[in-house]
């Protein structure tokens, strides 16, 4: 940790002589990330599955793949991204150019999570190479395994007054907090996004926080029931649930209530066997405190599917319960697990109206074939970011920013976004020299006249 002042000089001298603003070398930057990527993809995977158990397809296509795809876009686009852009101008400014020109911060925070190891470390890190900015990784301790993965990777492929990767606890993160960044993106929970916030408010340093929250999903009755149960499956139960965009909570209308759940069940049967706790495929809990934490979750209501545990694995089987009180700790916190609490409603409105007096989700999910009912909910109720007929699959898009509201989070990123993310947008303004209009001067002749009849 001693280290850090002294890192953080290094990169802003690096940064001020201008060795990352070279839309070549940034270009280069991002190949040199991606070949790093592809070198070393076995030992990602290895890595991911000891820190969480996950499989070779779970590791490629939410971690590795999805990031290649990033860092593809991005080099594709970035000629595009960092040119200034002209904008018109003014009747009260005839003779002058004005120019929009995206700049760097300069030296970038990323603080990452534990769920996605890989993949939410070096997604923004591609923003913030993109934008031309230097960066100080902080990767999870709860994930070691990809922790030292990563900062191998990244001493052997990057000089470190460039991109550094510093490992550690929470006094490591304290200690970055505490410094002076010119920007911060964290990736993590509502309660540790504020701390993050007001650490950042210190120096008023901009922030973008990825937190979480309670993302509901509605399965209306006339939507197709088989498919929204296979991909409210897929969405609940990738990663063990361990993501910040999975159903928290399900709400089926009462009329295909039992219809939907036998679906569900089934299919969540043929995704991860009768018996998912001896399936070698699935997913573990991170951490023997998330797991006792989710366990008592399962105390909150009837459990209508699964329900079983393996403290010794770490593994808990996905599990539905129903009969759950509004109130329950299951209903208050964000799960972050294999448990899904399941209500029901009547009329749409009651659904909508749930969803309003909570703090603002950073996912929605709304299966239905009425283009009636999908305008009302998206129209009404206030959310980060979602699918219609679909859950998780609005994070892999690079066309689509990705980002919470309110309690939810601050700020989005992919694809374009993330170069937003990692920028600052400098206006500019060149005026003429050839002539001069004198009515803008206090002492000119009818210029209080001439200035009124241009601005009205």
């Amino acid at each position: 940790m001693e280290h850090i002042p002294s890192i953080l000089a290094a990169q802003r001298e690096y940064f001020l002589k201008g060795h990352t603003r070279k839309l070549e070398d940034r270009k280069k930057n991002l190949d040199r990330l991606r070949k790093s990527i592809k070198r070393n993809e076995q030992a990602i995977i290895d890595a991911l599955n000891k820190d969480l158990n996950k499989s070779e397809f779970e590791a490629y296509t939410t971690e590795i793949g999805i990031l290649l795809e990033e860092i593809s876009f991005a080099g594709k686009h970035l000629k595009k991204w960092a040119a200034p852009e002209k904008v018109k101008t003014a009747v009260t400014h005839i003779g002058t150019r004005g120019r929009i020109i995206p700049e760097p911060y300069g030296t970038a925070l990323i603080i990452a999570p534990w769920n996605y190891p890989f993949q939410l470390a070096l997604s923004p890190l591609v923003g913030a190479i993109s934008a031309g900015n230097t960066a100080v990784l902080k990767p999870s301790e709860f994930a070691p395994a990809v922790s030292g993965l990563l900062k191998r990777m990244i001493e052997e492929t990057f000089p470190k007054e460039y991109i550094a990767v510093i490992e550690g606890g929470i006094e490591t993160n304290q200690q970055l907090l505490a410094e002076k960044f010119d920007t911060i993106f964290f990736t993590g929970s509502v309660p540790v996004g504020k701390i993050v916030m007001e650490a950042a408010s210190k120096h008023l340093t901009p922030v973008t926080l990825e937190l979480g929250g309670k993302s509901p999903c509605i399965v209306q009755n006339d939507a197709d029931l088989k498919l929204s149960a296979r991909r409210i499956a897929f969405g609940k139960f990738t990663n063990a649930g361990q993501t910040c965009i999975a159903p928290d909570y399900l709400m089926v209308h009462e009329d295909i209530k039992e219809e939907f759940m036998t679906l569900l069940k089934s299919e969540i049967e043929q995704m991860f066997g009768k018996d998912p706790l001896q399936n070698e495929k699935y997913s573990r809990m991170i951490s023997e405190k998330h797991f006792d934490r989710l366990t008592e979750f399962i105390k909150d209501g009837t459990i209508l599917h699964g329900g079983g545990s393996k403290k010794e694995t770490l593994t808990i089987a996905p599990t539905i319960i129903g009969d759950v009180k509004t109130d329950a700790p299951v209903m208050q916190e964000e799960i972050f697990g294999p448990i899904f609490p399941v209500l029901q409603y009547k009329e749409l409105e009651e659904a909508i109206s749930f969803i309003q007096t909570r703090p603002k989700p950073l996912a929605l999910y709304l299966f239905t074939s009425s283009k009636e009912t999908e305008e009302q909910v998206v129209s009404r109720v206030s959310f980060g970011g979602g699918c219609i007929n679909d859950t998780l699959m609005h994070i892999a898009t690079p066309h689509l920013p990705f980002g919470g509201v309110g309690e939810s989070g601050m700020g989005n990123y992919h694809g374009k976004f993330s170069f937003d993310a990692f920028s600052h947008y400098k206006s500019v303004l060149n005026q003429t020299t050839k002539f001069d209009l004198s009515f803008r001067y206090p002492n000119a002749k009818n210029g209080l006249k001439i200035v009124k009849r241009l601005l009205k």
